[in-house]
């Protein structure tokens, strides 16, 4: 039976994630803190003899600076992929999470609601993400099966990738954070997608900010 084994890692911290305001699509660096993150990561990753057959990226800087550390760790290239961006917050996004009931009170209120298609007025609906998502994986899993494939996302897209591969509902509450620089892993076979492993944060020197799209 052929195994497609993923590892799932979230970008490293941003000054956004210690603020606790919504990113989305906006293209926010790494700060120090998340710099030294990926760094942790990549060494973390060559110390255990990790093998993969190719590294993909989200184009946002955070994800793929984070990305680049490992593709640098190893000598390898890294591809791009606008697939593997956040969801689009739409006029959530540059504003924090204590902000966003005064600020956007409907739309946040169908954002806590998980109302699956609104788009946040000028953002991306639940229903779409999730479509994006679910195609990039089917993508990837035909692409390069059998194989092993590293991939730098977000905390929002890897929660829909933890929905996809354990066949939780899109409507019920989050079950997992996804801790910045943190590696999960989830496999492909026969039977479908199986979550492996989820949210390992112990490579990293001192605590790892989760994710605040709820």
């Amino acid at each position: 039976m052929t195994t497609t084994r993923i590892c799932l890692i979230r970008h490293g911290e941003t000054l956004w994630n210690t603020e606790r305001r919504l990113q989305g699509h906006t293209d926010i660096p790494l700060n120090a803190r998340g710099q030294l993150q990926a760094q942790q990561l990549a060494l973390s990753l060559k110390k255990v003899h990790l093998t993969f057959d190719v590294l993909y990226t989200s184009d946002l800087k955070r994800a793929s600076d984070t990305a680049a550390a490992i593709a640098t760790v190893y000598d390898v290239p890294m591809y791009a992929d606008h697939d593997l961006r956040e969801r689009h917050f739409g006029v959530l996004q540059g504003i924090t999470i204590d902000e966003a009931p005064s600020k956007q009170p409907h739309v946040w209120q169908a954002h806590l609601a998980r109302e699956q298609d609104h788009e946040l007025e000028g953002g991306e609906s639940i229903s779409q993400l999730a479509f994006r998502v679910k195609g990039f994986l089917e993508k990837i899993e035909q692409k390069h099966s059998g194989q092993t494939i590293l991939i730098v996302s977000h905390g929002g897209t890897m929660d829909m990738m933890y929905r996809i591969a354990s066949k939780q509902s899109l409507s019920s509450a989050r079950e997992v954070s996804v801790p910045n620089a943190s590696l999960s892993w989830i496999t492909h076979n026969t039977f479908g997608w199986t979550v492996e492993r989820w949210g390992d944060t112990s490579h990293l020197e001192g605590p790892a900010l989760e994710n605040v799209d709820l």
